[in-house]
């Protein structure tokens, strides 16, 4: 069964323009019908609930491409595919939660630095990596904590 862009924006709670925003970045997909008109299979109502709640969980648009990349396009994924994206999404997860938790743990020592030591900044620059790719004074306004 196919529907349109209005009835799955109306459905799944998301804007017109968002659809076509997902539908541009390759995470759902329609066709036109005789009166080009955008058609959508009602498993995108799936798809879409999926997109939102990962990117509740903080996953970026690419990782969500990634991971529905090996789901069918024009059919509900069956348990044991929703269950392979769900473990590696997990996987991903926990190690986002991992690198939260050091930050929360070096949040201290930010503050009193006030950025005046980028060398030394666990949260700005971890390990001098910066110092590795250049030397000098090379950071701008908008890189500086």
């Amino acid at each position: 069964m196919d529907i349109s862009v209005g009835e799955v924006a109306k459905r799944s709670g998301v804007k017109v323009s968002a659809l076509h925003f997902y539908e541009q970045k390759g995470l759902i997909s329609s066709w036109r019908n005789q009166g080009n008109q955008r058609r959508y299979h009602r498993s995108v109502l799936r798809r879409v609930a999926v997109i939102k709640a990962a990117q509740q969980v903080g996953l970026s648009l690419e990782e969500i491409k990634q991971a529905l990349e090996a789901l069918p396009k024009h059919q509900a994924p069956n348990k044991a595919q929703w269950e392979t994206m769900a473990s590696h999404w997990h996987a991903q997860l926990e190690q986002k939660i991992q690198k939260l938790k050091a930050l929360q743990d070096d949040l201290g020592s930010c503050i009193g630095c006030g950025c005046l030591s980028l060398e030394t900044c666990a949260l700005r620059n971890p390990e001098d990596v910066l110092g590795n790719d250049q030397s000098g004074s090379s950071l701008s306004l908008d890189s500086i904590c």
